[in-house]
């Protein structure tokens, strides 16, 4: 089996009613001549790895590291959270607005920077997240 390999540029990113589309820019060089020869409808397994500043590797828990604010603002940002939210009851609509608004009112917070000070709150959201991590292995 013969792999694909090439340097691309995250240019935008949308949904349509059969899932995400992710806009990518190739510089001419770098596309690979049997992707321009496929048709389209052509279907392939994607692995793609983000790239630091010194074209590297990037280590995303070095980007984020334990920050329950952060942690908490990816969580409300992540489509399977809102679809969790839904099946557990606890909101009617999948968007990041939905699940944030979910969160402060279930921790009892107004802002998620309260999670840096809130024991009882950061403690709550932290079980929060292992039932959706849990519930995430299932789906």
């Amino acid at each position: 089996m013969r792999t694909s390999q090439f340097e691309a540029v995250k240019i935008a990113m949308n949904q349509n009613r059969t899932g995400y589309v992710l806009t990518l820019s190739l510089h001419p060089d770098e596309v690979p001549e049997e992707i321009l020869r496929d048709f389209v409808g052509a279907r392939y397994q994607v692995v793609m790895v983000r790239l630091n500043g010194e074209n590297k590797p990037l280590n995303r828990e070095q980007e984020y590291p334990n920050n329950p604010v952060t942690m908490a603002a990816i969580l409300c940002r992540d489509p399977l959270f809102h679809k969790f939210l839904i099946e557990k009851g606890q909101t009617f609509d999948e968007s990041e607005e939905e699940a944030t608004e979910w969160l402060r009112t279930e921790l009892g917070i107004s802002s998620r920077s309260e999670l840096k000070e809130n024991r009882d709150a950061l403690r709550y959201f932290m079980t929060i997240q292992q039932e959706f991590l849990a519930w995430k292995q299932n789906v």
